[in-house]
């Protein structure tokens, strides 16, 4: 869905062409892809077909990772599995994961895959940074118990712990307020940001860099998803990846932001639908027992 139709899997595609087999490939199904209410989710149906396209578009013939964009509590999770663990067995995906999962979700499709004698999944991919540290409480701790690998994406905040989007200062493009406006617009995130410059100054780094050091110092994460737009951006955070922080340098950030809390709004993060349609959490009044 990125790039509208599939188009950034073609741009990776072209990329890839004569050194595949050099890269780990990863790609998701779930999102809309038109209209079309069967062309999005999480049904055998659309996993199976999402998968055709991506492979066509990519112009390879298995994808090492394949991952569930969102839940879909309309579909089983049961089927689900099902469907990527025929697709593992038919040599198009070596290893599956998912996106966005809560944690009472992660620990059911784990026993799911158990119980069913279906595969597993090995990967989670949650939003992660110093000022979206909610997975902490919860999702950290299980992938871990599970032995998942974590890819945490948004280390640098959607951009707000790059140091570019300070009081007064620059203001953020139209793409990024049209994608995340309560997150950039935040008054607790921007004053959390105005707290952590002089604590990156005293440990010698760039806020960058130590948004990035940050997001990878805790033990249950496996890599930092990065989205460079310049290739100077890409050698600012690549130099980044050495960085580390010492005891009293985390100390001090978790004053600034405790574990495993959120100061502020991030607009694109995975929300159970009982919180924003009423109606999945009150009882019908036709449903409701006659009083005594």
């Amino acid at each position: 869905m990125y790039g509208g139709d599939g188009e950034t899997e073609r741009i990776v595609g072209k990329a890839l062409r004569g050194r595949r087999d050099d890269v780990v490939l990863a790609t998701k199904f779930n999102g809309a892809m038109g209209d079309d209410p069967n062309r999005r989710g999480n049904s055998r149906r659309w996993i199976v077909t999402a998968l055709e396209d991506s492979l066509r578009r990519l112009g390879v013939d298995h994808i090492d990772l394949y991952q569930v964009h969102h839940p879909e509590p309309g579909t089983d999770i049961e089927e689900t599995l099902s469907a990527l663990t025929d697709l593992m067995r038919a040599g198009k995906v070596r290893a599956i994961g998912h996106s966005n999962l809560p944690a009472a979700e992660i620990v059911e499709a784990q026993w799911v895959s158990e119980r069913r004698g279906l595969a597993r999944f090995r990967t989670e991919q949650p939003t992660y940074s110093i000022l979206n540290r909610g997975i902490e409480r919860d999702v950290l701790p299980v992938c871990e118990r599970y032995g998942l690998g974590t890819l945490v994406w948004s280390p640098l905040a959607s951009g707000l712990l790059t140091g570019r989007f300070r009081k007064g200062g620059e203001q953020p493009s139209a793409g990024r307020m049209h994608w995340v406006p309560k997150h950039m617009t935040d008054q607790r995130n921007h004053d959390a940001v105005e707290r952590l410059v002089p604590i990156a100054a005293e440990a010698g780094l760039s806020l960058t860099h130590l948004a990035l050091a940050f997001a990878i110092s805790h033990p249950a994460v496996t890599s930092a998803i990065i989205g460079p737009r310049t290739m100077a951006q890409l050698d600012d955070l690549l130099a980044g990846a050495a960085a580390t922080l010492d005891d009293t340098t985390l100390d001090r950030i978790d004053e600034v932001v405790a574990p495993g809390t959120n100061p502020g709004t991030l607009d694109i993060a995975y929300v159970s639908p009982p919180l924003n349609q009423a109606a999945l959490r009150r009882r019908r009044l036709a449903d409701r027992p006659a009083a005594a």
